[in-house]
C-alpha cells in the first residue's frame, strides 16, 4: 500500500488554488489536478463530494480536507504530512 491519491478541484486563474498546489508540490506529492473551469461537471462534482461551492477543494485519499486555509492550518499543526502517508480514508 502507498500513500492515498491526493485531488485538488481548482482553477488556474485562483490565487488560493495557486497556494494549494504549491504547498503540496513543495511536499512531493503529486496530485490529480481536476481544472473546474475546463472539466465538464468538474465544479459540480466538487460540491457534490465537499458540500461547498468554493474553490480548491482538496481531497487526500476519500478524506475531505478543506480548502487552501484548511490545508495550510493542517501543515501549520503538523498533521498534514500523516494524512498524506496514511493508507486509511
Amino acid at each position: 500500500m502507498g500513500a492515498p491519491k491526493v485531488i485538488v478541484y481548482g482553477a488556474d486563474w485562483c490565487g488560493y488554488c495557486a497556494r494549494a498546489r504549491a504547498l503540496l508540490q513543495a511536499k512531493g506529492v503529486a496530485i490529480e489536478w481536476i481544472d473546474t473551469d475546463a472539466v465538464p461537471g468538474a465544479r459540480r462534482e466538487a460540491q457534490a463530494r465537499s458540500g461547498r461551492s468554493t474553490i480548491p477543494q482538496i481531497f487526500i485519499g476519500e478524506r475531505h480536507v478543506g480548502g487552501a486555509d484548511d490545508l495550510a492550518a493542517l501543515e501549520a499543526d503538523g498533521r498534514l504530512d500523516s494524512l498524506l502517508q496514511s493508507t486509511e480514508p
